[in-house]
């Protein structure tokens, strides 16, 4: 998507699995930001247009002879720079700083004391104090001449520097992440203020560029899309619809690893709503017998992704291209998007999941959007809210929510289970002000007394998270009594379940599936 005549932020990655959100949070403030990895940013030239570099954090440690640092063609552009985390190591020791292992690592929530004040941190402090999320080991021991220390935490002494002639800024903790109160103001106060960069993108504008690029890449072909009745695979639809018309056909394949009655509902969903050729293929037997067996995760993502695929491309012979509801959360757990040293979490069914030999070209327009981006995305195109406001559900299914072995009678206790967890959520108004939820079986059988009889059954887990954009993510704290009312109906009408838990675990360190 051409996008070289927008005012822009470049944001250099050093690996860093939040990276993403800084573009985020730029792109809230109406400022179009382009990811670029390390090797290319070797690349950058002068450009009227990039008003300002942010260095992002990154997993390795600036004291190593492996590290990563600046170029040089970078300090050429004469642009303000904003260091965060490793990005903050590396401004200080660029120019004469010193950087050394802690004693003590700071991860979590740290509070942060204001020492001097400067245009990056206006309006941040409250009360000369604030909470901020740290997430190192490394820590600058000594600011470089023309520096000035600005803020501090109990084990940073240099939380925040700034050479306010040369418009270069470092802060060790993360002000992209939710964790840290006013982040965005950081953020903001750069862009705007220091950098003085125009207000010039938006999503309303994302939409349009997205269905030329569309049309410019598949010309006169046909594209097969992935269509699962999520709001991803549906916003793709209604964007090919847009670009391409009747040459968009959708596919949608029961794995027999939804949820209870979701086939129904998305083929009355799409057969009336988008006026498209609709496949429905069911193929829950294949992947049943595919998955026997399987209990490693990552393989039970590539034997999934496989299959997907081989069953697409019997039903789209001579169809050059397939369409995908890829996300950029589920490109950066599964590789680096930009070719930094981000570390995997784990391969997603469309992403690593997929064959090397894969006989289509993929079309993934939402690859670097987050879902509430998407959401908006979709408001754009008059996606029925019903839609836009489900929870995510991951590709794989419930595959990926029964760790361990996987049949058809635990699919059935699952989806009975998973059912009255989101029918009580609805009923309780709650569903709209979580995230995601779902109900788990877990691989794990406990004794339980049932009428005065003995049971031996499975364990069922409840999972329900907060987030704004999948990549953090808080448990939803409920009143007791609604867990007690969701356990009670679970028990009482699902055979095959006596035990009910509730996962009170964050993101990180968890992630929000179990696999």
């Amino acid at each position: 998507m051409n996008q070289d005549n927008l005012d822009k932020i470049i944001i250099i990655d050093y690996g860093s699995q939040v990276t993403q959100l800084i573009a985020r949070k730029i792109r809230e403030i109406g400022i179009y930001s382009e990811i670029i990895n390390f090797d290319k940013s070797k690349k950058i030239k002068e450009n009227k247009f990039i008003k300002g570099i942010i260095l992002s954090g990154g997993p390795l440690t600036i004291t190593k002879s492996n590290s990563l640092n600046l170029p040089d063609n970078i300090l050429k552009l004469k642009k303000p720079i904003l260091g965060i985390c490793y990005g903050h190591q590396i401004l200080a020791k660029k120019f004469g700083g010193s950087v050394k292992i802690s004693k003590t690592r700071e991860f979590g929530f740290a509070q942060i004391k204001s020492d001097k004040r400067c245009p990056l941190t206006k309006n941040f402090f409250n009360n000369e104090k604030n909470s901020v999320w740290m997430s190192h080991q490394d820590i600058v021991t000594r600011i470089p001449s023309g520096f000035k220390k600005i803020a501090s935490t109990q084990n940073s002494k240099f939380a925040i520097i700034a050479n306010e002639k040369k418009k270069f800024y470092g802060v060790q903790f993360h002000p992209e992440v939710t964790h840290t109160k006013n982040g965005k103001i950081i953020l903001k106060n750069f862009v705007l203020n220091i950098c003085q960069t125009k207000r010039m993108w938006s999503l309303r504008k994302q939409k349009d560029l997205i269905i030329n690029d569309i049309k410019k890449r598949v010309k006169n072909e046909k594209v097969i899309c992935a269509l699962s009745g999520g709001v991803d695979s549906s916003v793709v639809a209604f964007l090919l619809n847009k670009a391409i018309g009747k040459k968009l056909k959708c596919v949608f394949i029961n794995t027999g690893l939804l949820r209870k009655n979701e086939e129904k509902e998305v083929i009355k969903n799409f057969k009336k709503k988008l006026k498209s050729n609709l496949i429905y293929l069911d193929a829950s037997k294949l992947f049943f017998n595919k998955l026997k067996n399987v209990t490693d995760p990552e393989l039970k993502r590539k034997v999934i992704g496989k299959l997907f695929i081989k069953l697409f491309e019997n039903k789209a012979k001579k169809i050059k291209f397939l369409a995908q509801g890829t996300l950029y959360p589920d490109l950066i757990e599964s590789r680096s998007v930009t070719g930094s040293p981000t570390s995997k979490i784990k391969s997603h069914h469309n992403v690593g999941g997929l064959p090397k030999n894969l006989k289509f070209t993929l079309v993934e327009p939402l690859q670097t959007l987050f879902k509430d981006e998407v959401r908006k995305l979709g408001k754009e195109l008059l996606v029925p809210k019903a839609i836009l406001q489900r929870h995510p559900f991951p590709g794989p299914g419930l595959a990926i929510r029964i760790p361990g072995k996987i049949s058809k009678y635990k699919i059935k206790v699952l989806q009975e289970a998973d059912y009255i967890f989101i029918d009580e959520l609805k009923k309780s108004n709650l569903y709209h002000k979580i995230w995601q939820a779902y109900a788990a079986l877990l691989p794990l059988k406990t004794v339980g007394v049932m009428g005065d009889s003995r049971t031996y059954e499975y364990t069922c887990m409840l999972r329900a998270v907060t987030s704004q954009d999948g990549m953090t993510a808080d448990f939803y704290n409920f009143d007791k009594t609604f867990i007690q009312k969701v356990s009670n109906r679970i028990i009482n009408s699902v055979n095959g379940i006596n035990r009910v838990l509730y996962d009170v675990t964050s993101k990180p360190p968890s992630t929000i599936e179990l696999e």
